[in-house]
């Protein structure tokens, strides 16, 4: 019977019996034998506008009406554990699923940097700002492919700026997202051009890049060299474009994700309900990407007119459902559960009481995130709230222990490394000296 060899066990044989063999050998050989290689990887789904966290993970059946609201729990597959009877899929999934109950130090105003890079922007920041998780990470660990950029995201522009992604900070602009929605996925083809003439406009703009240098003082240069390298990588390889293009995925999985579009915004400043961006992460992921970032969703829900924050909730949870648990389903059927991180959250929890609006307003005392895969210890809830979920009581969790949870799984120890600001002084990753989860491990 055939029995699949570890990468450990290809290379002892190896320097037995085929050594000698080039580096493309080796790899060509290495994928006859069916081993993969594998990198560790995020995927972060910001929830935009801050999520009703007692309506979703953290349920209240038993407090007053004006703050439990109409929903009520159900059982998930590991015993004790309940969650919105909304979330059926999710339910039977949660032994691979962990919530976070209890997250504090929450920012109070719509705003994604403390989702996007683990700090709080009240805190003192150095100059340029802090660069986000995917900014950090494609500094210190570089790409796994050059051809797949380390850090995509595949946020959708949201009219209120303070959504948007905070951007690279003091790294500067060659540590930016790759963005490939929009127009910029039509720039992704070569249009007539033969990889010839691709070569020769390459040399071209080397020159033209060694007088730019030279002449410039403001250092934009050499982000725009990082730019001008990742494009004809992009081009000249086609792993990127393909994992764009759903087409070529199984249509029973799409199907099991769910579509929505892009077009429609659920309200006018928030994002689009577009389940296939989670499929679409995960794609990218396996094209090499280390972090990939997405926004999902409007969940800034204060009432009023024909906008009750439960007509909202029964429209949206369903969709949630299906798209998060085909997420986690499909990262364990394809193996990548023990290397690819899937972190859920907004930016603050929302009121215990329910306004007469028939809303729930922005609650920056606690808030609720959910984890997936990265070789964590799941099936597990952290933390507790009271009976109201107004405030953490048990287990407080910060930002800074969340995010370095975060890096430890990418790999990254982060109180051994740092990243150095426009000052030239040396910063940590994470707020506080954090350290990770210690529940996780």
């Amino acid at each position: 019977m055939h029995q699949r060899l570890s990468r450990r066990s290809f290379l002892k044989i190896g320097t037995l019996g085929v050594a000698g063999l080039s580096l493309p050998q080796l790899l060509q050989a290495e994928a006859a034998a069916g081993i993969r290689s594998s990198h560790k990887s995020v995927i972060l789904i910001y929830l935009v506008g801050g999520p009703p966290h007692q309506d979703m993970f953290d349920l209240k059946p038993n407090a007053p009406q004006e703050f439990a609201g109409p929903w009520r729990p159900i059982a998930t597959n590991v015993t004790g554990v309940q969650i919105c009877e909304a979330f059926p899929r999710l339910a039977r999934l949660m032994d691979k699923l962990v919530i976070v109950r209890s997250l504090v130090g929450n920012q109070s105003d719509h705003d994604a940097i403390q989702v996007f890079n683990g700090h709080h922007p009240r805190k003192p920041t150095p100059s340029g700002g802090w660069p986000q998780l995917g900014s950090a990470v494609g500094r210190i660990q570089g790409p796994v492919d050059r051809a797949t950029p380390p850090f995509i995201s595949l946020c959708y522009t949201c009219t209120h700026g303070p959504y948007n992604e905070p951007g690279p900070g003091f790294l500067g602009a060659s540590l930016a997202p790759f963005r490939p929605m929009g127009p910029s996925r039509d720039d992704m083809v070569l249009r007539g051009v033969t990889m010839d003439r691709l070569a020769d406009r390459r040399t071209l703009l080397r020159g033209f890049d060694s007088l730019r240098r030279d002449i410039d003082a403001t250092g934009a240069a050499a982000g725009m060299d990082h730019f001008t390298e990742q494009a004809f990588g992009l081009l000249t390889s086609s792993r990127l474009v393909e994992a764009l293009d759903l087409s070529r995925e199984d249509p029973r999985v799409v199907a099991r994700y769910g579509t929505g579009n892009p077009r429609i915004f659920m309200d006018d400043n928030g994002a689009p309900r577009v389940p296939q961006s989670l499929l679409m992460a995960r794609r990218l992921i396996e094209a090499g990407a280390r972090v990939v970032t997405l926004n999902y969703s409007k969940w800034d829900w204060h009432g009023g007119a024909n906008n009750s924050i439960f007509k909202r909730e029964w429209e949206d949870f369903p969709v949630f459902d299906q798209c998060v648990s085909a997420l986690v389903a499909d990262l364990h059927q394809r193996g990548l559960d023990e290397d690819c991180t899937v972190v859920i959250m907004g930016e603050f929890g929302r009121t215990p009481r329910i306004s007469g609006q028939v809303g729930r307003d922005h609650w920056p005392q606690v808030n609720c995130a959910l984890l997936a895969g990265g070789g964590m210890r799941t099936g597990q809830v952290i933390g507790a709230t009271d009976r109201i979920a107004g405030e953490a009581v048990a287990r407080p969790v910060t930002f800074g222990e969340l995010y370095a949870t975060l890096y430890r799984n990418l790999g990254i120890d982060v109180n051994q490394t740092t990243l150095q600001d426009l000052n030239g002084r040396p910063q940590y990753l994470v707020e506080d000296y954090a350290r990770p989860l210690r529940e996780l491990s």
